[in-house]
């Protein structure tokens, strides 16, 4: 395995060539390849282990039995995710992740590795760079709120691309999101986003093509 896109993640941060070994080894860690569209977890399944995504990236999102669906975040290369169902181990998934695209990941099992006692150096490392994981998802979703909360679509439209504007310090940038997952991200109606979009180009606010965007 190429071990320089994990020692690039916050997870691995700090670790030398046989520090990571040893993690690997103790964390049981595995890949495994989907194809788009592919169920990597579903909601109800308990796991112990965490994803890295190594190439391509997922969807983590709630499907209720009615076919509703709300995108709660996309984890791509070099991101985590399912490391709090990791920790707790026996806490049914209330979310689906879903292949976004082909992608390859990395699973960590966590739920062993907690119960060793902290005896090797990597592993005061690794507790604080899971810590550091941990706050980043905190954040992560404490932003979705913000951008959900404001009544109109408009509101949701122009919270949400500011902050990926602030986030890559450009007016101009790509979201990760097509269409209809932009739809399910920010709880909107497919038909009312595009409306909207439509209306903020004419307007002079923004121009886009596909997932690219510059706010004007």
């Amino acid at each position: 395995m190429n071990t320089d896109i994990l020692r690039k993640t916050i997870l691995f941060k700090g670790l030398d060539e046989t520090e990571l070994a040893c993690a690997l080894a103790a964390l049981r860690s595995y890949q495994k390849i989907y194809r788009k569209g592919e169920a990597v977890f579903r909601a109800g399944s308990v796991t112990g282990c965490m994803g890295l995504v190594l190439s391509g990236s997922v969807t983590i999102e709630s499907n209720d039995m009615w076919g509703s669906r709300t995108i709660l975040g996309l984890a791509g290369a070099g991101e985590f995710f399912a490391e709090t169902y990791a920790l707790l181990r026996r806490e049914p998934m209330m979310v689906d992740v879903t292949a976004n695209e082909s992608c390859r990941i990395l699973f960590l099992e966590l739920g062993s590795w907690m119960d060793r006692p902290a005896a090797e150096p990597w592993q005061a490392k690794f507790l604080g760079n899971l810590l550091a994981v941990l706050a980043h998802k905190n954040l992560a979703l404490s932003e979705r709120s913000f951008h959900t909360s404001p009544k109109t679509a408009r509101g949701r439209i122009l919270a949400y691309l500011n902050s990926v504007s602030l986030r890559q310090h450009s007016r101009e940038f790509d979201i990760p999101f097509d269409r209809q997952q932009m739809a399910d991200y920010l709880n909107l109606e497919r038909t009312a986003l595009s409306k909207e979009l439509g209306k903020m180009r004419r307007e002079g606010i923004l121009s886009f093509k596909k997932n690219h965007f510059t706010i004007l």
